[in-house]
């Protein structure tokens, strides 16, 4: 059975962003490292990715783990994966992961990506945010 995480891990693979809009919730919540706070709802997630597709040169998962996490205050467990990636920016090495979360319908509902090295994720920050101001998805700093 193919699960929302390797369809997703597909869609990323083949640059594929309509792929990923039945892999989300209407709700999903994106924990980035170049914003505080989450990218929040399916539009606003899938438009980061359009931009994430465009800025990653290299971009490649080296590895996977899969189990279950805390979900809930009420100590409910889910699903979970961490993806584990190498990729470029503007000549920066990037190493990261993604947490993947889902739902008990098994889409994913909650993501959250980790990056190293700081430098990496500085140049990160500067071309998503131009990535996002291109596509009109956020204002002109």
């Amino acid at each position: 059975m193919t699960t929302a995480v390797d369809r997703f891990r597909a869609a990323v693979d083949n640059r594929d962003l309509g792929a990923l809009d039945d892999l989300f919730t209407e709700d999903i919540r994106l924990y980035s490292p170049v914003k505080f706070t989450p990218f929040e709802g399916r539009p606003a997630v899938l438009g980061l990715f359009g931009v994430l597709l465009r800025t990653f040169e290299d971009f490649r998962y080296v590895g996977e783990f899969a189990g279950s996490s805390q979900t809930s205050a009420d100590g409910t467990e889910a699903p979970s994966a961490v993806l584990l990636f190498r990729a470029t920016v503007a000549g920066k090495e990037i190493h990261g992961i993604d947490l993947v979360h889902l739902d008990e319908d098994g889409r994913i509902k909650e993501f959250t990506v980790m990056v190293r090295p700081a430098s990496a994720v500085q140049a990160l920050g500067e071309a998503v945010l131009a990535g996002l101001v291109a596509d009109g998805l956020a204002p002109a700093p």
